[in-house]
């Protein structure tokens, strides 16, 4: 059948990198945003916002490589046109639109072309992930077919 790549393994590795690693940074922001913020002259009301801003596009983000991790079992196990699939990638597309409502919200409190383009970044990433959704569910629907006719 389909045999598994050193890239379908690497990309594990960089995948599972990426989560712990932003698991570390998430847990490390309550004591690195304040020298960060006096460092680049933020007040303390944007202080806030921007702490909340990093909880809850950190949070998302994690969600969306967890959801990756779970797509990859199925890669590697062989079969990845299953229905856990198509409700992974909906919800990375969920989790995706958030952090671009979010990059929105404070993009209008003030503007900064790097927030502008996570907005756009992410609203696309959101997009894509719809429409893989869509293309993983007729793989399932065209697999499920010729199965039952062999």
């Amino acid at each position: 059948m389909y045999k598994n790549s050193f890239v379908h393994y690497l990309t594990k590795v960089l995948v599972d990198i990426m989560f712990f690693g932003g698991i570390l940074c998430a847990a490390a922001a309550p004591f690195a945003y304040r020298p960060v913020a006096l460092f680049f002259g933020y007040k303390p009301k944007v202080q806030v916002s921007f702490v909340i801003w990093i909880y809850l596009s950190a949070i998302c983000a994690l969600y969306i490589l967890w959801q990756l991790k779970a797509m990859f079992k199925t890669l590697l196990g062989g079969n990845p046109f299953v229905a856990k699939n198509v409700a992974c990638l909906r919800k990375c597309s969920v989790a995706s639109f958030l952090i671009a409502i979010i990059s929105m919200v404070d993009v209008i409190k003030w503007f900064s072309f790097v927030l502008s383009s996570i907005v756009i970044i992410f609203a696309l990433l959101g997009l894509f992930c719809l429409t893989l959704k869509d293309v993983f569910k007729q793989a399932i629907a065209i697999k499920e077919e010729n199965d039952w006719t062999v």
